[in-house]
Protein backbone atom coordinates (compact mmCIF):
# COMPACT_ATOMS: atom_id res chain seq x y z
CA UNK A 1 0.00 0.00 0.00
CA UNK A 2 1.58 3.30 -1.39
CA UNK A 3 1.25 5.90 1.47
CA UNK A 4 2.67 9.41 2.05
CA UNK A 5 3.67 10.71 5.67
CA UNK A 6 4.37 13.92 6.59
CA UNK A 7 6.40 15.93 9.08
CA UNK A 8 7.36 19.48 9.97
CA UNK A 9 4.10 21.64 10.93
CA UNK A 10 4.80 23.39 13.61
CA UNK A 11 3.70 27.08 15.56
CA UNK A 12 6.26 29.94 14.49
CA UNK A 13 6.58 33.63 15.02
CA UNK A 14 5.94 35.75 11.73
CA UNK A 15 9.07 36.02 10.12
CA UNK A 16 10.17 31.91 11.52
CA UNK A 17 10.97 29.15 9.39
CA UNK A 18 9.67 25.74 9.00
CA UNK A 19 10.06 22.48 6.85
CA UNK A 20 7.99 20.03 5.89
CA UNK A 21 9.13 16.67 5.14
CA UNK A 22 6.93 14.30 3.00
CA UNK A 23 7.91 10.68 2.10
CA UNK A 24 6.51 8.32 0.17
CA UNK A 25 6.48 4.43 0.87
CA UNK A 26 5.35 1.24 0.00
CA UNK A 27 5.57 -1.00 -3.77
CA UNK A 28 6.37 2.04 -5.88
CA UNK A 29 7.92 2.25 -9.03
CA UNK A 30 8.05 5.44 -9.83
CA UNK A 31 6.69 8.96 -7.97
CA UNK A 32 6.42 11.58 -10.35
CA UNK A 33 5.06 15.43 -9.73
CA UNK A 34 5.03 16.15 -5.71
CA UNK A 35 4.04 18.82 -4.55
CA UNK A 36 2.39 20.73 -1.47
CA UNK A 37 -0.98 21.77 -1.04
CA UNK A 38 -2.72 24.28 1.65
CA UNK A 39 -6.25 24.92 3.35
CA UNK A 40 -6.72 27.14 5.65
CA UNK A 41 -10.60 27.17 7.52
CA UNK A 42 -13.43 28.54 5.18
CA UNK A 43 -10.81 28.85 1.97
CA UNK A 44 -10.26 26.26 -0.70
CA UNK A 45 -7.74 24.02 -0.80
CA UNK A 46 -4.73 25.65 -3.19
CA UNK A 47 -1.79 24.38 -4.74
CA UNK A 48 1.47 26.27 -2.55
CA UNK A 49 4.63 24.32 -4.67
CA UNK A 50 4.86 21.44 -6.84
CA UNK A 51 8.30 19.85 -8.73
CA UNK A 52 7.88 17.61 -11.42
CA UNK A 53 10.25 14.22 -11.97
CA UNK A 54 12.23 16.32 -14.30
CA UNK A 55 12.72 19.33 -11.69
CA UNK A 56 9.85 22.03 -13.45
CA UNK A 57 8.68 23.88 -10.71
CA UNK A 58 5.64 25.83 -9.76
CA UNK A 59 5.16 28.26 -6.66
CA UNK A 60 1.98 30.04 -5.73
CA UNK A 61 3.05 33.46 -6.32
CA UNK A 62 2.35 34.68 -2.75
CA UNK A 63 5.02 32.13 -1.85
CA UNK A 64 7.70 32.78 -4.23
CA UNK A 65 10.83 34.21 -2.66
CA UNK A 66 10.20 32.64 0.39
CA UNK A 67 8.90 29.07 -0.25
CA UNK A 68 11.66 26.68 -1.88
CA UNK A 69 10.63 22.60 -3.13
CA UNK A 70 12.61 19.71 -3.29
CA UNK A 71 13.07 16.36 -3.58
CA UNK A 72 15.53 13.58 -3.48
CA UNK A 73 14.62 10.99 -6.19
CA UNK A 74 16.44 7.81 -3.97
CA UNK A 75 14.02 8.54 -0.47
CA UNK A 76 11.17 9.05 -2.38
CA UNK A 77 10.64 12.17 -0.29
CA UNK A 78 10.00 16.18 -1.17
CA UNK A 79 10.34 19.03 1.19
CA UNK A 80 8.80 22.74 1.25
CA UNK A 81 11.62 25.03 3.39
CA UNK A 82 9.02 27.69 4.42
CA UNK A 83 10.95 31.34 5.54
CA UNK A 84 9.74 34.58 6.09
CA UNK A 85 6.03 32.97 7.44
CA UNK A 86 3.43 35.24 7.86
CA UNK A 87 0.05 34.68 9.87
CA UNK A 88 -1.63 34.57 6.38
CA UNK A 89 0.63 31.60 5.60
CA UNK A 90 -1.55 29.27 8.79
CA UNK A 91 -3.26 26.25 6.88
CA UNK A 92 -2.93 22.26 7.45
CA UNK A 93 -0.66 21.52 4.82
CA UNK A 94 -1.00 18.37 2.21
CA UNK A 95 1.64 16.58 0.43
CA UNK A 96 0.30 15.18 -2.81
CA UNK A 97 2.47 13.05 -5.00
CA UNK A 98 1.68 11.36 -8.69
CA UNK A 99 2.71 7.33 -8.10
CA UNK A 100 2.89 4.18 -10.35
CA UNK A 101 2.58 1.36 -8.14
CA UNK A 102 3.78 -2.06 -9.24
CA UNK A 103 0.73 -3.56 -8.59
CA UNK A 104 -1.05 -1.79 -10.67
CA UNK A 105 1.67 -0.06 -12.92
CA UNK A 106 -1.24 2.38 -13.08
CA UNK A 107 -0.91 6.73 -12.39
CA UNK A 108 -2.33 7.63 -9.09
CA UNK A 109 -2.38 10.92 -6.80
CA UNK A 110 -2.19 10.07 -3.53
CA UNK A 111 -2.69 12.54 -0.28
CA UNK A 112 -0.60 13.16 2.76
CA UNK A 113 -2.11 12.99 6.04
CA UNK A 114 -1.98 17.28 6.83
CA UNK A 115 0.42 18.82 8.98
CA UNK A 116 -0.74 22.20 11.10
CA UNK A 117 1.31 25.15 10.42
CA UNK A 118 0.55 28.15 12.60
CA UNK A 119 2.33 31.61 12.04
CA UNK A 120 1.72 33.63 15.08
CA UNK A 121 2.00 37.57 15.11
Amino acid sequence: QVQLVESGGGLVQAGGSLRLSCAASGSIFSVNDMGWYRQAPGNQRELVARIGRSGTLYYLDSVKGRFTISRTSAENTVYLQMNSLKPEDTAVFYCNADIVDHATMTLKTYWGQGTQVTVST
